[in-house]
């Protein structure tokens, strides 16, 4: 059964490989180590997530070297289709913390939010003031600030999540891009 730190860690490493393409520079970020340092996600449950991916069909090893690589066409169909099926989310109180979906910087000034409020992830260093949204996994809002294309990705499938069907067809249309390698980087 998927997790949401699962979708936490393919995001990230298809982050890495847009952000690392050589292979040679890729094997140091993905180690056990390195991914638990960038997604907050502890070294036992990277392992884990991996290997529930790798069952789902959502990632996969590399032949020779063994890296593990998202399965991007999967995830794509998956993160547009069925994410906001089994992991759902609805808004929760006002807090402040780091904007997501609509309110986040890649999709900023693309849409006009219906609501009072932006949707946030509760976080003490965040400086918005919004409704709370789960994030997928706790870490969510730390590995967002190390990396701003983990960022984007992160923010887009909450719109798909949280979002009303406008909404939500631009966020799989970015998060597409994101997914093959054809953003700039957020």
């Amino acid at each position: 059964m998927m997790k949401g730190q699962d979708i936490l860690l393919l995001l990230k490493l298809v982050s890495l490989e847009n952000q690392q393409p050589n292979a040679d520079q890729a094997a140091e970020h993905v180690s056990m180590r390195a991914l638990e340092q960038s997604t907050g996600i502890s070294k036992s449950e990277v392992s884990k997530a991996l290997n529930r991916c790798i069952a789902a069909g959502l990632a996969k090893l590399e032949r020779n070297s063994g890296i593990p690589r998202a399965n991007t066409r999967a995830l794509d169909e998956f993160l547009g289709h069925g994410l906001k099926y089994v992991f759902p989310v609805r808004p929760g109180p006002l807090t402040r913390g780091l904007a997501t979906a609509h309110a986040a910087p890649v999709l900023a000034g693309k849409l006009l939010s219906g609501g009072e409020h932006i949707p946030v992830w509760e976080d003490a260093q965040g400086s918005e003031m919004g409704q709370a949204i789960e994030p997928l996994f706790k870490s969510v809002p730390s590995a967002a600030r190390q990396d701003a294309q983990l960022y984007a990705m992160l923010a887009l499938v909450d719109a798909i999540r949280l979002g009303n069907e406008r909404e939500a067809s631009l966020a799989r249309t970015l998060l597409s891009q994101y997914l093959r390698g054809e953003s700039n980087g957020g």
